[in-house]
């Protein structure tokens, strides 16, 4: 943890005032004093409809003709076309009044059919459960299971959010997959590699992915100096993930900083244009192939801008260790190869970096609708010329309200990859070039 990070946030809470203005921190972890219901029952619910052209995997290539994962509709991977309850989410949030409205709580589960539920192999799963303690000026206390205070796309209301998938970099770098092994066949191969060993062993999750959360504690809090508004957060975490204890006696530590200068309104979609950076630090131990203890280290800065009928934000992020490298040859993890000798794992870059931003714009053309236009880019594997994967989308799309809690939104994401180190005509671009765009719709109910 950096000693004097910490020391600087913690000074600057002195001056701190009570604020309940509308940001990520406060809006999930307080409620307002003597205004809130001791439980209040609330949640969404989020159907919908994503296809893509299903090309296979190319001639030339370990799994030619079998389905390329990317081109699979997620979290099952047997379609390239399909309808999906994506999130069902319901929870009760409140606080102690009358006995003391110092305590809150908020409490979320999960029945809808994603990486949460699917790759935890339970049909209902807890996703937030926390308690906050608001005695200390300037230093409010949240225990429990959050969302962690780090990217922008991780951190905010999932049910506010302009899309419907994330971002390369944040899929990539931020939702985190937790498996037992790098994917390698023990001599540092990925499987299916030249040189490689026979398995028949697929090293896939072992368990449900992050979905930007962790247990922990966390201190934060949001005050006023001049026309601006300012939030920290000083988190420690088990860094394993949903609903289960540390495995390996190492902590994550979070640092985040937000200042935004508030232009009126109120609620998760308040006007404002707001400045943030953050830093995740911890480690990874793993117990199969390529077993050890590995660092995993982001960071990130960005700003946000809402004004009106426009809406903007930007963020550039970096990754330093256990980055999720896709499956091998891009089948669909579980697949045996053609010549019937291996079968495609989950790779892990143990030790590899990668970085990657956003650039997002949406104007509201009618009061009820509005176009958005987003360009990402991630840069995987940099440290080595042949592990280097770059990724770019460009995402056409549009929101409709029928009101302030219910809207349909579509997607339209132009998907290209390339892998820079290799020549046009080598496996990994040939299948680099069978990526397909992906088409998506999504009606959301917030009740």
């Amino acid at each position: 943890m950096n000693i004097k990070k910490i020391t600087m946030l913690a000074g600057l809470t002195l001056v701190s005032s009570q604020v309940y203005a509308a940001n990520w921190l406060a809006l999930q972890g307080t409620e307002k004093p003597g205004s809130s219901a001791r439980a209040k029952v609330w949640g969404f619910i989020q159907p919908e409809y994503q296809k893509t052209d299903g090309t296979k995997l190319p001639a030339g290539t370990p799994f030619a003709g079998q389905n390329m994962s990317p081109n699979m509709i997620k979290p099952d991977n047997k379609s390239n076309e399909s309808f999906n309850i994506r999130r069902a989410r319901v929870g009760v949030r409140g606080t102690g009044f009358p006995l003391d409205d110092k305590v809150n709580y908020f409490f979320l589960a999960e029945f809808g059919h994603n990486g949460i539920t699917k790759l935890g192999k339970t049909g209902v799963a807890l996703t937030d459960a926390s308690i906050t303690l608001n005695h200390m000026p300037g230093a409010r206390i949240r225990v429990g299971q959050f969302k962690t205070p780090t990217s922008e796309e991780g951190l905010q209301a999932i049910h506010v959010f302009n899309y419907v998938n994330f971002t390369n970099i944040t899929n990539q770098m931020m939702l985190e997959r937790f498996t037992d092994g790098d994917g390698s066949d023990g001599n540092g191969r990925p499987v299916g590699a030249p040189g490689s060993a026979v398995t028949t062993n697929p090293n896939g999750p072992n368990g449900s992915v992050g979905a930007f959360r962790d247990q922990g504690i966390q201190i934060f809090d949001t005050f006023n100096v001049n026309n601006w508004e300012h939030s920290y957060a000083v988190m420690y975490g088990n860094g394993n993930g949903l609903n289960r204890t540390d495995n390996d006696n190492n902590k994550d530590t979070y640092l985040y900083w937000s200042s935004e200068m508030v232009f009126g309104g109120q609620g998760a979609r308040r006007e404002g244009m707001k400045l943030f950076a953050w830093n995740q630090s911890g480690k990874r131990t793993l117990t199969t192939s390529g077993a050890g203890e590995y660092d995993r280290d982001r960071s990130g800065l960005g700003v946000t801008f809402l004004k009106g009928r426009y809406r903007a934000a930007a963020e550039y992020m970096t990754a330093d260790g256990m980055i999720f490298n896709g499956s091998d040859a891009a089948a669909v993890p579980g697949s045996t190869n053609n010549a019937g000798d291996n079968i495609s794992t989950i790779n892990v870059l143990t030790d590899d970096e990668a970085d990657g931003y956003y650039l997002d714009f949406g104007y509201r053309v009618l009061p009820n609708l509005e176009l958005d236009i987003r360009y990402d880019v991630l840069n995987r594997g940099t440290k080595t010329t042949t592990g280097e994967r770059t990724f770019d989308t460009v995402t056409l799309g549009a929101q409709y309200f029928f009101n302030k809690k219910t809207r349909i939104t579509f997607n339209y994401e132009i998907r290209n990859q390339d892998a820079p180190g290799f020549p046009d005509t080598a496996p990994p671009n040939l299948i680099a070039d069978n990526l397909d765009d992906r088409l998506s719709l999504q009606l959301l109910a917030i009740f």
